[in-house]
C-alpha cells in the first residue's frame, strides 16, 4: 500500500566528485519527487560531498524503501553513505539522565508541546525515578540501573539490551554522569549524543564550573558532541555561552550554566531529529534551517 506522502529526507556523504547532484535529482525527477529543501558542502580539507535533501512526491507509488532502492545504481556509483526516511516518522529515543534532571524534564517538555516530534521509548538513569522531577511522564518506561565499579559491565549489558530491544536510532546523555565503556561506544556509535556543561574543548571531565570560575573565565558555556571513546571530544553539534563576571562564585554558574545546558541540548536533539547532522571525521556538518 502506498504511503499518504508526507515528505521524505534523504542524507549523503561521499568523496566528492563531478555530477553527484546531478545524478541524485535525476532520481527524484524519474519518479516525480518535489525538492522543497536541499544543502550541500564540500570539505576542501578531507575531499568528502555532503547532502541534505526533503523531497515530496506528488503521486506516491511505494513506501520508503521503495524509493530507497531507486537511489541504489547512485549510491553503488559514488560509494554513498545513504539514509532515507519519512519526515512524519517519529524517531527512536532512549534518553538517560543522573540526579540533574533539568536537561531532561526540558526536553520532555518541549516533547509534550510538540516542539521536538520524537518517540521516547524509555528512560534510563542510575538514580531511582522517586529521585527526579517526571511529574506527567508516567506513561515513559523508566529503567533504574544503579553503577558501580564491580557491576559496570553487567549495568551496560542491561543498557545495550534496552536500546536493542526499542530500536533506538538516538540516545541522548542528558547529564548522565558516567562515562560510558569503549564496548557500549561502539555499539552506540554516530547515535549518542551528550551535553557537556563547558565551552569545549575547555574544562573537559568533571566539575568544569569550578575549573572556569579558578580560570576566572568571563564567559561560560555548553557543548552537544557525539559520544566517542575520547572522554568529551567527540564531534560538536551545538554550542553556545553566557557572560558572567568576576563576582560568580561557582554555584552562580552551576545556576546560569543549566539554562545554556538546556537550549544547547534541545537545540542538537532537535538537529538530529530532522537528519540535519553528518559526522565528518573529528567534525560534524550542521545543514541548519
Amino acid at each position: 500500500m502506498a504511503e499518504t506522502d508526507q515528505g521524505w529526507i534523504l542524507t549523503l556523504s561521499c568523496a566528492d566528485a563531478i555530477g553527484i547532484t546531478h545524478a541524485v535529482t535525476q532520481v527524484l525527477v524519474d519518479f516525480g519527487g518535489n525538492v522543497t529543501e536541499a544543502q550541500q558542502y564540500h570539505d576542501p580539507d578531507t575531499g568528502r560531498f555532503f547532502m541534505r535533501i526533503a523531497f515530496t512526491v506528488a503521486d506516491p507509488v511505494g513506501d520508503t524503501v521503495h524509493y530507497h532502492d531507486q537511489f541504489n545504481t547512485v549510491i553503488d556509483r559514488f560509494t554513498m553513505d545513504f539514509t532515507l526516511r519519512r519526515a512524519d516518522r517519529e524517531k527512536r529515543v532512549l534518553l538517560f539522565v543522573s540526579k540533574f534532571d533539568h536537561c531532561l524534564t526540558d526536553l520532555l517538555y518541549r516533547m509534550r508541546i510538540g516542539e521536538l516530534r520524537m518517540d521516547v521509548r524509555a528512560i534510563v538513569s542510575n538514580h531511582p525515578r522517586e529521585a527526579l522531577n517526571l511529574t506527567n511522564f508516567d506513561d515513559i518506561p523508566y529503567h533504574h540501573l544503579p553503577v558501580a565499579a564491580d557491576t559496570k559491565a553487567k549495568q551496560e549489558a542491561k543498557i545495550a539490551a534496552i536500546a536493542e530491544d526499542a530500536q533506538a536510532e538516538l540516545v541522548v546523555l542528558a547529564r548522565y554522569m558516567q562515562i560510558l565503556s569503549p564496548e557500549l561506544v561502539g555499539k552506540l556509535a554516530h547515535r549518542c549524543i551528550n551535553i557537556h556543561h563547558s565551552f569545549l574543548p575547555s574544562f573537559k571531565g568533571a566539575k568544569p564550573y569550578h575549573k572556569a570560575y579558578q580560570r576566572g573565565v568571563k564567559m561560560i558555556g555548553a557543548t552537544a558532541h557525539f559520544v566517542t571513546n575520547d572522554l568529551d571530544e567527540g564531534p560538536i553539534i551545538a554550542q553556545d555561552v553566557e557572560h558572567v563576571s568576576h563576582a560568580d562564585v561557582p554555584g552562580d554558574l552551576i545556576r546560569k550554566g543549566r539554562n545554556i545546558e538546556q537550549r544547547v541540548l534541545a537545540r542538537a536533539v532537535e538537529l538530529m531529529l530532522q537528519d540535519r547532522v553528518l559526522v565528518n571525521g573529528t567534525k560534524t556538518v550542521v545543514f541548519s534551517k
